[in-house]
């Protein structure tokens, strides 16, 4: 079997599987997690991408965070819209210190954060890089940004690209707190293997950044978009988030599926 969707919730809609799996999941939210990581082990050269990386920009920080954004408008980026969504996430959850844009100088305080941001265009990362370069913030704390890639466009035939995506979602999931897209399949991967509940940034709709920009998510497992709707012994239509209390519909796509503890 081959597939490009991550099938496993409607695995726990089948009455036969139900107790293995139970055996197998006990957490049923670290299903992703579990097995990303016994799985998925970087080759040598994207290894070498990642703690090259890490151990430049990222490891001295006293904390981590990570920016996963992919847009799905069409057209030339940045959007302003994509922008001023990102800053209201952070700053109303309390992610990133607001800037003063009154002082030019407020005593520095002893902690440092390392932004993470991943994304096809580097027009995002520079625009908040200047933002916290130009201003002091409100906590004196200092905030450094870093992209390890802006390839522009998706280019999936491309070995090096993959590598360097690889990299990427791997280094997300070596962050402390994450922001992800919503939809997007890199972030799932990223917080499944780091084991984090990220703040996902919802689906803008009419170009208008959403109000709240941001939720938490149930848990770490990643949604499966396309679900199945149809009860085969009744042969009818269901609502297959509602069959058993550890498969709901995602946050971010209101028809798929993830899993969830149920405690």
């Amino acid at each position: 079997m081959k597939t490009d969707n991550y099938f496993v919730p409607s695995l726990f809609l089948i009455p036969t599987f139900e107790q293995q799996l139970s055996n197998l999941f006990p957490r049923k939210e670290a299903v992703f997690h579990l097995l990303g990581r016994y799985i998925f082990h970087p080759t040598n050269p994207v290894w070498g991408l990642i703690t090259r990386y890490y151990q430049a920009y990222l490891a001295k920080a006293d904390e981590r965070i990570g920016i996963q954004i992919r847009v799905f408008d069409t057209g030339t980026g940045p959007f302003q819209h994509v922008l001023d969504q990102i800053i209201a996430c952070t700053l109303k959850e309390n992610l990133l210190p607001d800037i003063s844009t009154e002082k030019p100088i407020i005593n520095q305080s002893q902690k440092s954060k390392a932004v993470l941001v991943t994304s096809l265009s580097g027009g995002y990362f520079e625009r908040l890089r200047d933002m916290y370069w130009e201003h002091p913030t409100v906590t004196g704390e200092v905030i450094g940004f870093y992209q390890p890639s802006h390839e522009e466009y998706q280019q999936t035939e491309k070995q090096f690209h993959n590598r360097k995506a690889w990299a990427e979602m791997y280094l997300l999931s070596l962050t402390d707190v994450l922001i992800t897209s919503s939809w997007s399949t890199f972030g799932y991967v990223a917080q499944s293997l780091g084991g984090l509940k990220p703040w996902i940034l919802y689906k803008p709709e009419n170009r208008t950044a959403p109000d709240p920009p941001c939720g938490r998510v149930m848990s770490m497992e990643p949604c499966f978009h396309a679900p199945p709707f149809y009860d085969c012994k009744a042969k009818r239509g269901i609502d297959t988030g509602a069959v058993v209390p550890h498969v709901r519909h995602c946050e971010d796509m209101s028809w798929g599926l993830k899993l969830v503890d149920n405690e």
